[in-house]
């Protein structure tokens, strides 16, 4: 068997073309262009012109490598290969990550891993590799979250976490539905695509920050994707006039929610000191109203986002902001709503995709770093109902959802060469 996946590593290196791979990001990087004074911008919001020509291109680039393509009711796109030496009936080894993006985002997020999963195929099928399984190379439908849901919406479908009537139904913020969205870019397929079918699962992502960069490592192999709750706050004080309200008459609802934003900041660093610093809260979203100069603050909306491997330490930090709104009320008077509609648990990679993601990593003579995923991705969804494994590429001074992102493009091919041998492993029985 090592000889086998040393052969395979060998004839990967030696067929993942660069300049193949380079063209296919910079092409869909023109998709939404955003023009910027720094770095390469893109807009592709789900359902947009842009997306449809993003999913377009992706097709052909699929079909001129013989791939078969189909295309879910949720939008979600495969591509599928079967090796002559495959067995068609068995269960595939699949690929991929996404092509939306963020608002002016970079050109490499979720483009490098769809289209590294398309060049490792194209590596494979080159080199003539005997395969035992087909590889599918997927392209899920809005994993941002810029525009529909709160992100990883296909792959939420595609594991059996949502259902395809209820995506559907999800609106943007001019009432515009999902299933109206891809219906006017000629992308609402049929069926569901369902992950559970899959024999295994890998995802190539840039890192999104600089661990790979400080250590000289050519790629990351993700050990576990940290878990996500964000809470919704709303703090109902009494708007007053400033001039005329005395101070112990005032009932501020941003006073009192700068004291749940350091609460947040002060509960994390302590949870960060038992359990390490993969724990990380952050209260990213603010709106006050009135919002006068003239006005003390009436209501106040809080969003919070808390991250860890770890689901405990999570609940710690929620149930010391819940405390604090208990204490708000009491000694400020203010009334407090919360609600809790994003709770992803952290997902553990797999041991036996990460083995072989470890064994192409050593055989092209690569240098790897384990390390966790602070973000979310869509194999989180998909680590819930098959084995999975993740790899990370380095990212340029940690840029990331911005038009400064960079991965250089030798580090692209090399973490394809991985990524080919990888999946040369797992659909080799």
């Amino acid at each position: 068997m090592e000889g086998w996946v040393m052969s395979v590593a060998e004839g990967a290196y030696q067929r993942v073309s660069k300049d193949r791979l380079r063209e296919d990001i910079t092409e869909t990087g023109k998709f939404g262009e955003v023009v910027t004074e720094q770095g390469h911008g893109r807009t592709v919001l789900t359902g947009t012109e842009a997306n449809r020509q993003a999913r377009e291109y992706f097709i052909d680039r699929l079909e001129a490598a013989g791939l078969d393509v189909r295309v879910d009711a949720v939008g979600n796109i495969v591509g599928r290969w079967v090796p002559e030496s495959a067995d068609p009936t068995a269960p595939a080894i699949a690929c991929g990550s996404h092509i939306d993006s963020v608002p002016e985002g970079g050109i490499f997020d979720g483009v490098l891993g769809v289209y590294s999963g398309l060049e490792a195929v194209r590596a494979l099928q080159e080199a003539g590799i005997e395969l035992d399984r087909p590889i599918e190379v997927v392209c899920f439908t809005e994993e941002e979250g810029a525009r529909f849901s709160n992100g990883v919406l296909g792959s939420s479908v595609a594991s059996d976490q949502r259902s395809v009537e209820e995506a559907l139904e999800l609106e943007d913020d001019d009432g515009v539905t999902l299933e109206s969205a891809l219906d006017d870019i000629g992308f609402r397929g049929s069926g569901r695509l369902d992950a559970s079918e899959w024999d295994s699962w890998l995802e190539l992502h840039v890192e999104q920050g600089e661990r790979l960069q400080d250590a000289g490592a050519a790629v990351g192999i993700v050990s576990a994707i940290t878990g996500t709750i964000r809470c919704s706050v709303e703090i109902q004080g009494e708007a007053d006039h400033s001039g005329c309200t005395a101070m112990a008459d005032r009932t501020d609802a941003l006073t009192a929610a700068s004291e749940l934003v350091l609460e947040v900041e002060s509960a994390t660093k302590d949870v960060v000191a038992k359990n390490g610093e993969t724990v990380v809260g952050t209260v990213g979203k603010l709106d006050v109203s009135p919002n006068a100069i003239n006005v003390v603050p009436g209501r106040a909306e809080l969003g919070i986002d808390i991250r860890d491997i770890q689901y405990g330490p999570m609940e710690e930090i929620v149930g010391r902001v819940q405390d604090c709104l208990s204490e708000l009320e009491a000694e400020r008077g203010v009334g407090t709503t919360f609600e809790r509609p994003y709770d992803i648990a952290p997902s553990k990679m797999s041991d036996r995709c990460n083995a072989a993601l470890q064994k192409a990593v050593s055989t092209i003579g690569a240098s790897a770093l384990d390390l966790h995923s602070g973000a979310g991705h869509d194999t989180m969804h998909i680590a819930s109902v098959t084995d999975t494994g993740m790899l990370f590429a380095p990212s340029h001074g940690g840029f990331s959802h911005s038009p400064r992102e960079w991965t250089d493009w030798d580090s692209c091919a090399t973490a394809t060469r991985v990524l080919a041998a990888g999946l040369a492993d797992l659909a080799h029985d």
